[in-house]
């Protein structure tokens, strides 16, 4: 199989023939066309833009090539998850979630407008509304009772259910907590 080429500017991955960048998104969702806020039909003609962690992902999994220009020197994934690590706190713990949810067919998204690391879908944006909103968290870290309760508000708000993935990066081992809400 042929892998798309990919380019790296600063902390992006952008694929610049529309043919495969909408391949791509079409396939599981990844990545955003530029200036499209939400595709209604999965072939378009513009730039498909990655963030570093789903282009890392993409890249492992030998979907993609990622290159630096003007030389198209090739970026390794040592180089592409040192920028990863550079631009994301906590890192090696959220890419152990976001790796495990793609793992399982899930579809995962940025979850910044619900507060939280991640907003994941089983079908795809704009054929539901994510259906869950993963926080992740080390293992051995606090959350209060508020953080809890708040993230739950906002989650029942959003008709969403509330998740903490506790991942263990070295046995890859990722808990799941989900929270379920119910009038008393």
């Amino acid at each position: 199989m042929l892998k798309t080429k990919v380019e790296l500017i600063e902390n992006f991955l952008v694929v610049w023939d529309h043919t495969a960048g909408s391949q791509l998104y079409k396939t599981a969702y990844y990545g955003k066309p530029v200036g499209i806020s939400k595709p209604k039909i999965p072939e378009f003609d513009v730039p498909l833009v990655l963030d570093l962690m789903e282009g890392l992902y993409l890249a492992e999994k030998e979907k993609i090539a990622v290159y630096e220009s003007p030389s198209e020197t090739k970026v390794s994934l040592k180089k592409l998850r040192q920028k990863a690590k550079q631009l994301y706190d906590e890192f090696e713990e959220k890419y152990a979630v976001y790796h495990d949810l793609r793992d399982k067919g899930l579809i995962v998204t940025p979850g910044i407008k619900f507060g939280c690391d991640f907003a994941v879908y089983k079908y795809g944006p704009g054929i539901e509304h994510a259906p869950y909103m993963v926080t992740v968290k080390k293992a051995g870290s606090d959350i209060t009772s508020t953080e809890i309760v708040k993230n739950g508000r906002l989650a029942t708000t959003v008709r969403k259910r509330f998740i903490i993935a506790v991942p263990d990066v070295a046995s890859k081992n990722i808990e799941y907590l989900m929270f379920k809400w119910f009038k008393a």
